[in-house]
């Protein structure tokens, strides 16, 4: 639903100029009808003056004069083709001051860790331009010495949603391009929610058997404890010749 410029100061003219309901002056401003009322009643929006929204192009007088005469009928703002596209705007996703420090990390951390990003899904992820993504691909930035790769989510930089999102739009493209992808890739492609449903892989195959008895790090067999047990006997019950020898 659109809403005016200032709703409450809106709301506040509507209801000092206007004999329209508080439904109509709550529906139209995007508050509660308790709200219009108490602003009516002067506990709501003190010392906020009154914004006309005639003279500012959002409503007509006659569209206000229609509503009065009909208390169910609800409020039209007027259309203001400069404001079309607003709501969503194209480009880069804009990256507090504070922050924009730590963007060089970020772009490594996806860089590094997921090189099947492109460079545009990774400016959108954290709003930088494709130039210094490539200078970070290249590690030819200027403090490419200092940069340690960083999450972008541990640095509020983009919600871990928005990466699984572009990362499963990343591996859709790399399937219908017909690519082919190791295995480490595949792991590194799957999402957050994926990874931790995963069973953990066996450290060794089930279908070989015979393996109990054998070292992994020395790659050789180690005897059995009943085959130990049988060498000390045979070891300590020497015939009784050879002691007199």
């Amino acid at each position: 639903m659109t809403l005016p410029l200032m709703q409450k100061a809106t709301a506040v003219w509507l209801v000092d100029n206007t004999t329209l309901t508080f439904k109509q002056i709550a529906d139209f401003c995007g508050l509660h009808e308790l709200e219009v009322n108490g602003i009516a009643d002067g506990e709501v929006a003190q010392g906020i003056k009154g914004f006309d929204p005639i003279a500012n192009r959002q409503l007509t007088a006659e569209e206000i004069r229609r509503c009065e005469r009909d208390p169910k009928a609800s409020l039209r703002l007027m259309k203001n083709p400069a404001a079309e596209g607003e709501t969503k705007r194209k480009g880069p996703r804009y990256t507090p001051l504070s922050k924009r420090q730590e963007r060089p990390a970020a772009i490594a951390w996806l860089v590094k860790f997921h090189p099947e990003l492109a460079d545009g899904a990774i400016g959108k992820l954290v709003g930088t331009t494709k130039p210094t993504i490539q200078s970070i691909r290249e590690r030819s930035h200027w403090n490419i010495a200092n940069i340690s790769p960083v999450d972008p989510v541990a640095l509020g930089m983009c919600r871990q949603s928005e990466l699984d999102a572009a990362v499963a739009k990343a591996v859709a493209r790399a399937g219908h391009a017909g690519g082919v992808m190791t295995d480490d890739e595949r792991m590194r492609l799957v999402s957050t929610e994926q990874s931790l449903a995963m069973e953990a892989e066996p450290r060794l195959p089930s279908s070989m058997s015979g393996l109990e008895n054998f070292t992994l790090g020395a790659g050789r067999r180690e005897p059995s404890r009943e085959g130990a047990r049988a060498d000390a006997e045979s070891l300590f019950n020497l015939p009784a010749g050879d002691d007199d020898e």
